[in-house]
């Protein structure tokens, strides 16, 4: 296989989708309010939080609704506690060939800010190495979901917490399927069958794909069992004791990706190059691929789907268990050695704190991390909302699991996708348990 080192760099530049929305969410440059007074005594602007997130590539002139949700929480704990949250932000340009990872893990690493917006893969290396602040002690994390905590916790510590939740699902044409009279599938079979009576009806691609989320449905249906199945610590344990193999989860997920390949069901060569939403949007948009996969906030963002002439349905991913939610994990987190600590803890408790979020989900209309904080999600996203007020969900991501999920299987379904074979695949898996276990 190749160089899986140079090929993380590309997943993690398209990690920003793992950030949903809250990931534009940290563009803003820190303007000062006009409204403010900029003429204040010296002593009172020593109290200076550092927080490092990803830069917005925008047009400053656009209203970006995510943009304005983050920044009126950054507000309320700016006027709350009399601080000045100043936003070191990333830029490719100025990083080079540096991902914004990359960038957050040496930041980290060197006790550069005191606050960072994390990507999953991150959050669990950073907090393995003992780098990341324990938030359990934090008000605002007596609210939080259990999903928040199982994903983000680590070594009895949570060591982070998102603004909002990011739930990947299958976007679906249902005008497509009502005319081929097809009900929406639950299982790996079912979905198998719908893409053949399409490809039969002269539908070329039945499913648009990209290089990023196919590994949803192999997550999917690797895990259905193991987060719904009552025993999901005992399961955990034994991955990560090597008593049970990751690959042998993960093959079911590969077997049915590879019969898609074969079937022509997806397009390997188009998906292996295709940027998430800019490689298969404008097919689904033009009713010529009946399915796509996406995160919740695609379906309310007028630049991805927010705006289809077709009855669209947003559905959970196919699975022993029905229709499958899957759920990556981001957050805010805090250095362990963070210069201005408590000024850093009282900030992100403002910003995660029931009112803060209720402001931030309503402007975003996502799913809150705090469980008194209910979204009044659009019709098209009902049926991936049910499935998660129900509890049923598989995590993209969990820093309890000693092989790092959500980027390594985006890495090897890519090698799946030019023509690596599943034995091959599960080989690759084999390897990564190996090494976990001598650490």
């Amino acid at each position: 296989m190749e160089d899986r080192k140079k090929k993380a760099g590309l997943f993690k530049i398209a990690a920003f989708c793992f950030l949903g929305l809250a990931a534009a969410a940290m563009a803003a440059c820190g303007e000062e309010d006009p409204s403010k007074n900029l003429a204040k005594p010296e002593e009172e602007n020593e109290h200076v939080v550092n927080m490092f997130s990803p830069m917005e590539k925008t047009d400053p002139e656009v209203d970006n609704v995510a943009r304005t949700a983050a920044d009126l929480t950054v507000a309320m704990a700016e006027e709350e506690h009399g601080v000045k949250v100043e936003y070191i932000t990333y830029t490719a340009e100025n990083y080079q060939d540096k991902t914004y990872d990359e960038v957050a893990m040496d930041r980290a690493q060197n006790n550069m800010d005191d606050i960072y917006l994390l990507n999953p893969d991150v959050i669990q290396a950073l907090g393995e190495e003992g780098l990341l602040m324990d938030l359990s002690g934090l008000g605002c994390a007596e609210n939080l979901r259990d999903v928040i905590k199982t994903a983000n916790t680590i070594d009895g510590k949570l060591v982070a917490i998102p603004q909002e939740v990011v739930a990947y699902g299958l976007f679906v044409n249902k005008d497509m399927f009502d005319e081929y009279k097809l009900k929406l599938p639950e299982t790996p079979e079912e979905f198998l069958e719908c893409c053949k009576v399409f490809k039969e009806n002269g539908v070329e691609t039945p499913v648009g794909a990209n290089r990023w989320w196919l590994e949803t449905f192999v997550l999917a249906q690797a895990y259905a069992d193991l987060y719904n199945g009552g025993n999901t610590d005992a399961e955990i344990a034994a991955l990560n004791s090597g008593e049970s193999k990751y690959s042998d989860y993960m093959r079911p997920g590969f077997e049915f990706l590879q019969e898609m390949i074969n079937c022509g069901y997806i397009d390997a060569k188009k998906a292996y190059t295709s940027e998430a939403i800019e490689g298969e949007g404008p097919d689904f948009l033009a009713q010529k691929t009946p399915i796509v996969m996406a995160y919740w906030g695609a379906a309310n963002t007028e630049t991805a789907y927010g705006k289809p002439d077709f009855n669209m349905q947003v559905i959970g991913f196919p699975s022993s268990r029905g229709q499958m939610p899957v759920m990556p994990m981001t957050g805010f987190a805090i250095g362990a050695e963070a210069e201005h600590a408590q000024d850093a803890l009282r900030t992100l408790d403002t910003m995660l704190s029931d009112e803060a979020l209720q402001v931030y989900t309503e402007t975003n209309k996502v799913i809150s991390p705090s469980k008194n904080v209910e979204v009044d999600c659009i019709p098209a996203l009902k049926p991936l909302n049910d499935r998660i007020e129900e509890n049923v969900y598989v995590l993209g991501a969990n820093a309890n699991m000693k092989v790092e999920q959500w980027g390594n299987i985006c890495l090897i379904v890519r090698e799946l996708l030019n023509g690596a074979t599943v034995e091959e695949c599960m080989a690759e898996f084999d390897r990564l348990q190996e090494e976990s276990l001598k650490k």
